[in-house]
């Protein structure tokens, strides 16, 4: 059964993106405005990346829980006004070197700092609101508070390294730890608190607006993660507690050895022997966060690709088959009316499309992914159905003012004559790129913030398997202005979205 969007427009803006004094995006502020502006562009959606906690390489896809959110999202103006921080004291970090970039480095030194004195100020334990989001957030909220409480007792190490009764979860030294660390427990659950009251007050008035949020959610989850860690049980993992396959894609005309991701992989057959508890429990929790959610690496739910652990990169892999239908089925029960965006990108295979048309969710096509000279590309848009999620490039790929400007002559030929702009400067070939998107069947378009800026690679997002320079990129205030507005507007009226 088909999940059909109304004909619509949205952009991929992730939160880290939004302007703010505080060196990376937060719910404040600025987050409204962006919201206000969408209103004024005849935006529908807006899509955000993983909201979770990143770990060491500052990736949203590799988090320390699938459930809880990122501490440097909470809007420290927003503590102020609560009267939970003195504003000289924010002032008095330093929050970043360039306004266009996150450092985290920088951020990771000053915002728990900051966070604690907010704790430390409030009396968030006698409210009722906080009682209510302890209890309902109970099935996650105390191992993963737990979790990151021990990793600061242990200096940020991985789980896997820490003591073994630790590791192992004996139940004795599980309650020694949570009396001894009663109180950074107690920190980390006043974060998710303040985190999830920010979130929901910013997504209430966006659903006000009538702009829905997409969230994206990973397939996997991180090794050194609350999750792993809580239910070792649903992986493949031996006896160590070490994993004994890993998650990746096999070499491809872009990688000779592959991808190795490191991600553990599910152990299918006990999750399906639970019911598949703990995915409806994720999904449940992802239908409160978002509107819409995007499942990344679909296609891994149909087939997976097995790395041996011990191997360094993906030429030894093998795909092995995952639950199809019957997980789909649970995530359709979990999340009630909301709706499914299927990352079906990578690997063709007939499994896939087969399962995907009968979940009935849109797959997506990516017009970066189009312009190859192969006639019979079906990212290109004559081969577009009504049940699809356009994109004009997506988090892991070039901005299109980049793409187009690293393109040798002969390469664009095909480009320019498609779009009907043979003599066009590559602003004028973006454009193009826009209108042609907004005027096919697609139910609906979304395009990175960086392209409706034209902003070059300075603002790609991630370079996959590599790290550094990734999640970086920034808006600047007042950069997404009337112009960019008045072009959305029009397209979204001239084509009906």
């Amino acid at each position: 059964m088909q999940q059909r969007f109304d004909r619509s427009a949205g952009i991929l803006m992730p939160v880290s993106s939004l302007p703010s004094p505080y060196g990376i995006g937060s719910f404040g502020k600025s987050a409204y405005d962006f919201v206000d502006n969408l209103v004024k562009a005849r935006q529908k959606f807006w899509q955000v990346l993983p909201l979770g906690p990143t770990s060491f390489g500052d990736s949203p896809y590799a988090s320390f829980s699938a459930f809880a959110g990122n501490p440097y999202f909470i809007d420290l103006d927003m503590l102020v006004e609560e009267g939970l921080l003195e504003r000289d004291y924010v002032n008095r970090f330093m929050w970043n070197m360039e306004e266009q970039y996150v450092d985290y480095g920088l951020i990771y030194n000053s915002r728990f700092k900051v966070l604690r004195a907010a704790f430390k100020n409030s009396s968030h334990e006698n409210l009722e609101e906080y009682k209510t989001f302890l209890k309902e957030n109970e099935y996650w909220l105390e191992g993963y508070c737990l979790y990151s409480a021990c990793k600061n007792k242990f200096e940020g190490t991985s789980w896997t390294d820490w003591e073994r009764e630790i590791k192992c979860r004996d139940e004795q030294s599980l309650q020694e730890l949570n009396e001894e660390l009663k109180d950074d427990i107690e920190f980390y659950q006043f974060i998710q608190y303040k985190f999830y009251e920010q979130w929901n007050q910013l997504k209430d008035y966006a659903n006000e607006k009538d702009i829905k949020i997409i969230g994206d959610i990973p397939l996997y989850v991180a090794m050194d993660s609350a999750d792993v860690w809580q239910h070792t049980e649903l992986f493949q993992l031996d006896e160590e507690l070490n994993p004994t396959k890993v998650a990746g894609v096999p070499p491809d005309v872009f990688s000779e050895t592959g991808q190795r991701w490191g991600n553990p992989l599910y152990d299918w057959k006990k999750l399906e022997a639970e019911d598949f508890s703990w995915w409806r429990k994720r999904m449940e929790h992802s239908a409160r966060l978002y509107d819409v959610i995007r499942i990344d690496h679909f296609i891994g739910m149909v087939k997976y690709y097995a790395i041996p652990a011990e191997d360094e990169d993906a030429r030894n892999g093998a795909w092995e088959k995952g639950p199809g239908l019957k997980l789909i089925e649970v995530i359709n029960e979990s999340i009630g009316d909301k709706k499914i965006i299927a990352e079906d990108l990578g690997v063709q295979m007939p499994e896939v499309v087969k399962v995907l048309q009968k979940s009935g969710y849109p797959g997506m096509k990516v017009l970066e992914f189009a312009f190859d000279g192969n006639r019979k590309n079906d990212h290109l848009p004559y081969y577009w159905t009504q049940n699809t999620v356009a994109y004009g490039g997506t988090h892991d790929n070039d901005t299109l003012m980049g793409y187009f400007t690293g393109l040798q002559y002969w390469e664009l030929g095909y480009v320019r004559e498609y779009m009907e702009c043979r003599n066009g400067s590559i602003e004028e070939l973006v454009d193009k790129i826009f209108r042609t998107s907004y005027a096919s069947v697609a139910d609906l378009v979304i395009f990175q913030m960086q392209d409706v800026l034209k902003v070059g690679n300075i603002g790609r997002m991630n370079l996959p398997s590599s790290m550094g320079t990734n999640w970086r990129w920034r808006m600047l205030q007042r950069q997404f202005g009337p112009e960019e507005i008045e072009k959305l507007r029009y397209l979204c009226d001239i084509y009906g979205r």
